[in-house]
């Protein structure tokens, strides 16, 4: 696969293209044996892996400086890792591709980066901006089934526009200014989402507690017909066609809203167990995480006519009246109830924290009468619905502004403006 294969827009580079590796010297890491005490005790050596990677999912951060492990001088020496100097650029290329930044001491990395120390004739910084350029690129030709890859081939063939070295310095001057007023939009725009997510679970909290001091508490088992947990088939890893039977995942659930796609087809060669099947108004609850605040995780199924069965990580609630199925789910993802259900949470965080189902069944919600559930509840899911149309807006408004981010780069590494009269404001107007 060639350079401009991989990233097409290299083609409308006013300036030559080169293959990196031309103009810097190519290199990777290693992970030394994890199996001898000394190449990890008394360790000196920064060395960049996939867990410092999320300092620089952002974009923002260009510099590399503090990493979460060090190897030792042996470890250095008796390994394939070497210790690259300080203004390498780094490019993660597997599992989580395409993230980019440049060393800013002497480093080494684990055999999942490429590096690039530049020649006389490549600005790490506008390297740095290039390689940002390619991202989405290199995430849409990575290859694997477990863990998506850039073979070393393929980065070898990766090339760059080589303007002078003084238009590499106006280049990243103009990027590094633009991008971060993008990045401070984008970074406010985040902020109004969190603040509009807390606003809903205030207003939800709020509710709960009113209902609760007007009307006493509940548990579910006053409540419930059954609480009952899913099986475990050996299920493949494709989703079902809608005619094909399935069992749910717990992505299904995890997120509050019910997402009949998230699952895996049940073999042809196995007989549905129709005890299990998920019919619309099933309170689904996830049973177990690593995280308390995934787990009691509960939803309103809505299986837009697929062939649907409840899996072994999952719950079902089926209540007296499945008109109180909303308010049932509602009331759960509040504090005060999530507050009483941590309670009955067996395990720790690190481990897999389960809720069983009797435990399910003690869950206190507020005693509101069955007259009244319903219209709570739409109340309630009309603020979630307004809240939820101003989050959509502040996404798209952040989805534009890192397309135009992109735009920005792609074009200001390719010559496509002269970077000495541009200004670049233009870039997030309408956003």
């Amino acid at each position: 696969m060639s350079g401009t294969s991989i990233a097409p827009w290299l083609a409308a580079s006013s300036w030559p293209t080169v293959p990196i590796r031309l103009v810097a010297r190519l290199g990777t890491g290693h992970t030394p044996s994890r199996s001898v005490p000394e190449y990890w005790n008394n360790c000196t050596v920064p060395w960049i892996t996939l867990a410092d990677v999320g300092q620089l999912r952002s974009g923002i951060q260009t510099t590399i400086s503090e990493t979460k492990e060090k190897i030792s001088l042996a470890g250095l020496a008796n390994s394939s890792a070497v210790k690259h100097p300080a203004g390498t650029v780094i490019l993660s290329r597997t599992a989580s591709v395409g993230f980019s930044a440049i060393m800013g001491t002497d480093m080494a990395t684990s055999q999942d980066f490429a590096t690039w120390t530049c020649g006389p004739k490549l600005l790490p910084r506008y390297l740095l901006h290039a390689l940002r350029g390619m991202s989405p690129d290199l995430k849409r030709v990575a290859t694997g089934s477990t863990h998506k890859t850039i073979y070393m081939p393929d980065i070898e063939q990766l090339r760059v526009p080589l303007p002078t070295r003084e238009e590499q310095r106006r280049i990243a001057d103009f990027l590094d200014g633009e991008t971060a007023r993008i990045d401070a939009l984008s970074n406010a725009r985040d902020a109004q989402a969190r603040c509009l997510q807390q606003l809903w679970h205030s207003q939800l909290a709020q509710v709960a507690n009113q209902l609760i001091k007007g009307y006493g508490l509940l548990p579910l088992r006053r409540m419930t017909n059954s609480v009952e947990q899913g099986w475990s088939p050996q299920c493949e890893e494709v989703a079902a066609n809608p005619d094909e039977w399935a069992v749910l995942k717990t992505s299904a659930v995890s997120s509050g809203l019910f997402r009949a796609a998230e699952h895996k087809r049940l073999p042809t060669h196995m007989l549905p167990e129709h005890r299990y099947q998920v019919f619309d108004g099933d309170v689904l609850m996830t049973r177990g995480s690593g995280s308390p605040a995934h787990v009691g995780v509960a939803c309103v199924a809505r299986t837009e006519g697929r062939l649907l069965l409840l899996s072994d990580l999952l719950y079902r609630v089926r209540l007296h009246q499945p008109s109180g199925a909303e308010f049932v789910t509602l009331m759960l993802a509040s504090a005060p109830v999530r507050g009483f259900m941590s309670q009955l949470f067996r395990g720790q965080s690190g481990q897999t924290i389960k809720l069983r189902s009797e435990d399910v069944k003690s869950i206190a919600i507020p005693a509101v009468p069955e007259s009244k559930q319903v219209k709570v509840a739409a109340a309630l899911l009309q603020k979630q619905r307004e809240i939820g149309n101003a989050q959509q807006a502040l996404t798209r408004s952040s989805n534009l502004l890192a397309e135009r981010r992109q735009a920005l780069i792609t074009a200001a590494v390719t010559g496509q403006f002269d970077v000495s009269t541009a200004s670049g404001r233009n870039v997030t107007e309408g956003v």
